[in-house]
C-alpha cells in the first residue's frame, strides 16, 4: 500500500541528530564539535563501549544514552525511543556515524530538501561525492553497488548508496516501524520508504578515512555479517 506524503510545514526549530557510538572516544568529540548550530539536540547512544566514549560525548555537549545490547539498529531504536518521549519530538532527524568519516558541516545540504517541503527522506551518497583514498574498502564499495542494484531491480528504488549519513521527517520515520537491530538498518529504512511512497532523494556527501578500525569493514566477520544481513533484508521485504 502506498501512503502519499502530505505537504510539510517546517518551523525551523526542531532538527535533532542521532549518533550510535561503539568505542569512538577518539572521534565522537570531533563529530559533535562540527555539527551545525541549527541542530536542537545531539543524542549519542553509547552502544556498550568499553572506552571513554560516554565521557567524551557528554563533555562535548551531547545527550548520552546507554544501550548495552550491541547493534547499530538497536542503538538507533534506543535513541528514537528517547526522542519520541520528548514533549516536542523532532521534526527532522539526522543519522550520523561517530567515527568522523562523514563531514557534519554538510548537514545543511542534507536537510534542505526536507525543510523546503520537497522531500521526506534524503540519503547522503558517498558514491556521488568525493571519497578520500582508502576511506571505503572494496567490500564496502561492491556491497553498496550490489545492494542498490538489487533494490533497483526488486523495488524500482533509485539509490546509489546505503550511506548512514541521512535525514528523514520524524513523522515519516515513525510510520516506517523500523525493526532491524544491526546491519540491516539502513537498507530496511530505504526499502520501506520506497514501498510507502515517501518522497526521497540523494545528495552528494564527501567521505574521509574514519578514526579507528571499522566494526564492519575492518573484520572478516563484520563484512560477512553485514553482507548476509543486507541480502536477507532485501529478501524479507521483496
Amino acid at each position: 500500500m502506498t501512503i502519499l506524503s502530505e505537504p510539510f510545514t517546517f518551523s525551523g526549530r526542531r532538527i535533532d541528530v542521532l549518533i550510535p557510538a561503539f568505542n569512538e572516544e577518539n572521534a565522537v568529540g570531533k563529530v559533535i564539535a562540527e555539527i551545525p548550530a541549527f541542530v536542537r539536540h545531539i543524542v549519542v547512544v553509547n552502544n556498550n563501549s568499553n572506552d571513554n566514549t560516554r565521557k567524551v560525548a557528554s563533555q562535548a555537549g551531547a545527550i548520552v544514552l546507554d544501550e548495552p545490547q550491541k547493534g547499530y539498529g538497536k542503538a538507533c531504536l534506543t535513541g528514537m525511543e528517547y526522542l519520541s518521549n520528548l514533549q516536542e519530538p523532532p521534526e527532522i532527524l539526522v543519522f550520523l556515524d561517530a567515527d568522523y568519516s562523514d563531514f557534519p558541516g554538510e548537514m545543511e545540504g542534507l536537510v534542505q530538501p526536507i525543510r523546503d517541503g520537497k522531500m521526506d527522506m534524503v540519503i547522503g551518497s558517498r558514491a556521488r561525492g568525493k571519497k578520500e583514498k582508502g576511506s571505503m574498502t572494496f567490500p564496502q564499495v561492491f556491497g553498496n553497488w550490489l545492494a542498490t542494484w538489487l533494490m533497483r531491480k526488486m523495488f524500482a528504488a533509485e539509490f546509489s548508496d546505503l550511506g548512514p549519513f541521512r535525514a528523514i521527517r520524524w513523522e515519516k520515520l515513525m510510520q516506517l516501524h523500523m525493526e532491524d537491530q544491526n546491519f540491516g538498518w539502513t537498507i530496511e529504512m530505504q526499502i520501506k520508504a520506497v514501498k510507502m511512497g515517501l518522497r526521497y532523494t540523494e545528495v552528494p556527501v564527501n567521505y574521509r578515512q574514519r578514526i579507528g578500525v571499522s566494526k564492519v569493514s575492518g573484520t572478516v566477520k563484520g563484512v560477512v555479517g553485514a553482507g548476509y544481513k543486507i541480502l536477507w533484508t532485501l529478501w524479507k521485504y521483496r
